[in-house]
C-alpha cells in the first residue's frame, strides 16, 4: 500500500499494491497499521456503497457539519468516476482549494478525505459504484450539501 499526499492539506491518495500469480491477485485496501505508520489516525466504523446505474450522474457536494465530521476512504469498486474533494476548513492553508481525480475499479486507487471536506463525484461510466469506509456514524441532522 502506498500513501501519497495531494496538494490539499490532509487529503491523501491510497494506492493498493496487488500481489499476483497465474490465478489472479490480492490487495489490501485498508490497513490500520500502515495508516498509523503514515501518521494517519483513521479507524473506520462503517462501510457504505453508492450505486449509480447511469453515466453522468452527479453526486455532491456533501459533508457532515462539526462535530460530526467524517473522514472517508473512497474507492471505485465498479466503473469510473471523476471524484472531487473541497477543503471547507476555514483555518486550513488550503481552504476552498479543490482536488479532482479519476477513480476506476481497475486502478485500485482510493482517496482519503478528512473531516471538514466536501465530497462529490460525476460518474463517467454506466453502473459506477463507490465504496466508502467512514470513521463516524452518520448523523442526519449534521448532513450538509451544496450545488
Amino acid at each position: 500500500m502506498i500513501i501519497e499526499a495531494t496538494p490539499l492539506a490532509g487529503l491523501m491518495l491510497v494506492r493498493a499494491t496487488p500481489v499476483g500469480d497465474a490465478r489472479g491477485d490480492f490487495a489490501r485496501l485498508w490497513c490500520g497499521q500502515e495508516f498509523r505508520a503514515a501518521g494517519l489516525d483513521f479507524a473506520p466504523t462503517q462501510m457504505s456503497l453508492s450505486r449509480n446505474p447511469a453515466r453522468h450522474t452527479l453526486r455532491g457536494m456533501h459533508w457532515q457539519a462539526a462535530p460530526y465530521g467524517e473522514t472517508k476512504l473512497v474507492r471505485a469498486q465498479r466503473g469510473t468516476v471523476f471524484d472531487v474533494a473541497v477543503d471547507l476548513r476555514s483555518e486550513s492553508k488550503t481552504y476552498r482549494g479543490w482536488f479532482g481525480i479519476e477513480l476506476d475499479a481497475a486502478g485500485l486507487l482510493a482517496v482519503l478525505i478528512p473531516a471538514g471536506f466536501a465530497h462529490g463525484f460525476l460518474t463517467l461510466s454506466d453502473d459506477a459504484e463507490l465504496l466508502y469506509l467512514i470513521d463516524m456514524p452518520y448523523m442526519a441532522a449534521a448532513a450538509r450539501g451544496c450545488r
